[in-house]
C-alpha cells in the first residue's frame, strides 16, 4: 500500500507545499529507494519485501514521476533542486540520515545525497552521470524514443503486448535483460508511468549538463552495474570507480539497466551488504570486470 506525505520546501518564490507518494514497510535501519527517470516506485517491487526483512524500507515516487506531482513552480529538476526536496521528505517522514539505494537517475541522486551528508551509505545501481558526451546523447535518444513509442501506443495495444513474453520484450528489453520475467500488470503500469511523467522532459534537459567527477568522502559507497546494461554501458562503472576511489564496485551478471527484476536475490544482497556498518559487510557480489 502506498501513502502520500505533504511538506513545505523553500523555493525562489517563497515557501511552497509539495507532496510525494511512497511505500514504507519493514524493520531495522531506514533505507530510502530511488527509481530511475520515467519509472516509479514499483520498480523496486521484486526486492522490496526481501529488503524489508532487514531494513525499514521507504520506496518513493520521485517528484514528477509515478503518483507524485511535479515540483512547484520555480523549483528545477536538476540536482540542486531535487536533492533538498528529498532531504525535506526524509525530515517529514522522521528519517534521520537513511541508507539510500538508487537506480539510474536514482543512483545519481543517491550519490548527491551522500555528498550533501544527508545519508549514511549509498548504493548506486547503474547511476547516471559517468558517461561521455556521445554516451549521454545515445542514452537520452533511447529514452526519448521509448517515451515517444509508449505515448503513441493506445492502452489496449499496451495491454495486449504485455500478455506475451515477446510483447513484454518489445516494450521493456531496453531496461531489462530478462523482460519476460516482468508481469503483464507491471509492464502496463510502468509503460503508463513513462507516458504520464510530468517531470520527464525537464529532468532529461537538466541531465544534459551532468558529469560526475567528484568523490563521495566519508561514506560507504557501492556502485553496481549490470553486465547486460544496454542503456548505460558497464564501462561507465570503471569511471565511477576512478571518481569515487573508495567505492566498492561490483558486477551484476546477467542483469540489465534495471537489475532489481533481473536478479532480485543478488540485488538484495548487494544493497544489504552496502548498507551495513563499515567493517561489517560480507562481500557477496562479484567484482566488476
Amino acid at each position: 500500500m502506498t501513502a502520500e506525505v505533504s511538506f513545505t520546501i523553500d523555493t525562489p518564490r517563497g515557501s511552497r507545499s509539495t507532496s510525494v507518494t511512497y511505500r514504507r514497510e519493514g524493520v531495522g535501519e531506514p533505507l530510502l529507494l530511488l527509481h530511475g527517470i520515467g519509472h516509479h516506485l514499483q520498480a523496486w517491487d521484486p526486492v522490496f519485501d526481501l529488503l524489508a526483512a532487514d531494513r525499514d524500507v521507504i520506496a518513493v515516487d520521485l517528484p514528477g514521476f509515478g503518483a507524485s506531482p511535479g515540483l512547484p513552480d520555480g523549483v528545477s529538476y536538476d540536482l540542486a533542486g531535487v536533492v533538498p526536496v528529498l532531504g525535506a521528505l526524509c525530515e517529514a517522514l522522521g528519517i534521520d540520515r537513511p541508507h539510500v539505494a538508487g537506480n539510474s537517475l536514482g543512483g545519481l541522486l543517491a550519490l548527491e545525497l551522500g555528498r550533501a551528508g544527508l545519508v549514511r551509505s549509498v548504493t548506486a545501481l547503474s547511476p547516471a552521470g559517468f558517461w561521455t558526451p556521445p554516451e549521454r546523447q545515445y542514452a537520452f535518444a533511447v529514452l526519448r524514443t521509448m517515451r515517444q513509442v509508449a505515448m503513441a501506443l493506445p492502452l489496449p495495444v499496451i495491454e495486449r503486448l504485455s500478455r506475451t513474453a515477446a510483447g513484454r520484450t518489445a516494450l521493456t528489453s531496453t531496461i531489462y535483460a530478462r523482460p519476460g520475467r516482468r508481469s503483464p500488470q507491471a509492464v502496463v503500469a510502468e509503460t503508463l508511468a513513462l507516458c504520464e511523467a510530468p517531470g520527464f522532459a525537464q529532468t532529461l534537459a537538466a541531465g544534459q549538463s551532468v558529469l560526475v567527477t567528484d568523490d563521495v568522502p566519508g561514506l560507504p559507497v557501492t556502485v553496481a552495474w549490470g553486465s547486460k546494461d544496454r542503456l548505460l554501458l558497464r564501462r561507465q562503472g570503471v569511471r565511477a570507480k576512478h571518481a569515487i576511489p573508495g567505492a566498492r564496485l561490483v558486477r551484476l551478471p546477467g542483469c540489465g539497466h534495471v537489475p532489481m527484476n533481473d536478479d532480485p536475490a543478488l540485488v538484495t544482497r548487494v544493497i544489504l551488504d552496502g548498507s551495513r556498518p563499515v567493517g561489517g559487510a560480507v562481500r557477496t557480489a562479484a567484482r566488476l570486470g
